[in-house]
């Protein structure tokens, strides 16, 4: 074993997990949420009664891996979920976690993204591959092996680490390298947390808010501070890794974040920026934040990401994510401002005045024609272009928080069964 990656995902499986919490809860987020991927990858189209393959690349303790089979197993539909990771440690974390699951659409697989090609795992409608490109010694040579892992029509989920958001790790990192780099991993661990300790406050670390995930654990600890391949990535390296490896970016998560109109209001501002294109934007979305910790994007073969993103039409059907329509319904009434909290910079907009009223009907199964003929039983002067205009306007505001996803009918099915289960 003397890939220092493997050793220490080894004796430190990331993130720490314990098995036991799986009847508690299900660790959600993004990217690879089902009902997002589909949204930012299938413009909500995807039908998951038919054959669904996924691949979570560099699986770790099993948070993506465990999400999405939950998620095609609720369903109902014929999905699998092969989750590959380097780590045995790591792997027999996962594969706990499925079992106290009770889910058998999981494949366990042992190895490197490098070792994909010849493993015989066949085409992937969806490719996660989160917090893991930034640890590897050639990122554009593994995205192009994991590009061509996908199906015709397919698409993957990336996280990378984002290098503002992570001002002071990297000096910390080599300070550590110089103190007890010759030590053992438990040791350094040790000597790590007594430096922290010690770290007077102008350190650069120290003034960081936004990074307080070591204080969890060992395995947090490892991750942030002590690893042998570690990089980050500013807007434009990512976009050019992922062009590199012939790809292209179809959506950032959440898209507000990586919209100057976020952050400035200064109207000559706003004028300078309108003709970028949507990287460049995002590019100076995160210089004007200065706290993007990461980088979540969704991304298709380069010359396949038009039309990806879900649009509304008759036959799409909303659904609200990480709030309740009736619950945030109410408080429009209340007030018609949402207000999102994006690490410590709250950004706000203004929903239109129908918005409490078509949200208090959007359950997560009707589309925008049944949700128009139910409000339109209650006020029958409500036409069908006001409606349509309302919710487009909502959606926009909605859609950018990262709140708001949109299917199809033709997935309703597994969407009943979803909601049952």
């Amino acid at each position: 074993m003397d890939d220092p990656v493997r050793r220490q995902y080894e004796a430190y499986p990331y993130p720490a997990r314990d098995p036991r919490e799986e009847a508690a809860r299900l660790v959600t987020g993004s990217p690879s949420h089902l009902a997002e991927v589909d949204h930012f990858l299938f413009a909500g189209r995807r039908d998951f009664d038919k054959p669904f393959r996924a691949l979570v690349a560099g699986g770790g303790t099993g948070d993506a891996a465990i999400m999405l089979a939950q998620h095609l197993a609720d369903r109902g539909g014929p999905g699998e979920v092969v989750h590959l990771d380097l780590s045995a440690s790591s792997r027999a974390v996962a594969e706990a976690r499925g079992a106290a699951r009770g889910l058998s659409n999981i494949t366990f697989v042992s190895g490197a993204i490098e070792d994909l090609p010849g493993l015989g795992l066949g085409a992937f409608d969806y490719v996660d591959c989160c917090g893991v490109l930034h640890h590897l010694e050639d990122p554009p040579a593994a995205l192009s092996i994991l590009r061509d892992a996908l199906a015709e029509g397919g698409g993957m989920g990336l996280m990378v680490y984002g290098e503002y958001g992570r001002t002071g790790v990297y000096p910390l990192q080599t300070l550590l390298r110089s103190l007890g780099g010759d030590l053992s991993l438990d040791r350094q661990v040790d000597l790590t947390r007594r430096v922290l300790s010690a770290l007077p406050a102008s350190n650069w670390f120290r003034r960081n808010p936004f990074l307080g995930d070591h204080a969890r654990g060992d395995a947090e600890l490892v991750d942030l501070f002590l690893h042998s391949r570690d990089r980050a990535y500013t807007v434009p390296q990512l976009a050019e890794t992922v062009a590199t490896a012939g790809l292209e970016i179809v959506g950032f998560i959440e898209p507000a974040r990586y919209d100057p109109a976020s952050y400035l209001s200064d109207p000559a501002l706003l004028d300078r920026m309108a003709g970028l294109s949507p990287t460049e934007r995002a590019a100076l979305a995160e210089i004007l934040a200065g706290n993007m910790k990461k980088h979540i994007v969704y991304v298709a073969p380069a010359g396949a990401g038009e039309g990806r993103i879900a649009g509304p039409d008759p036959e799409a059907v909303p659904r609200l994510s990480r709030v309740g329509a009736r619950r945030l319904a109410e408080s429009l009434r209340r007030d018609p401002r949402v207000k999102v909290d994006f690490d410590g910079i709250v950004v706000e907009a203004v929903l239109p005045a129908m918005a409490p009223d078509i949200l208090a009907v959007i359950d997560g199964r009707a589309t925008l024609r049944e949700i128009h003929a139910d409000l339109q039983n209650r006020s029958p002067g409500l036409d069908w272009f006001a409606f349509q205009a309302a919710f487009a306007e909502m959606q926009k505001v909605l859609g950018a928080f990262n709140l708001l996803w949109l299917s199809r009918a033709a997935s309703r099915r597994s969407l009943d069964r979803a909601g049952q289960a």
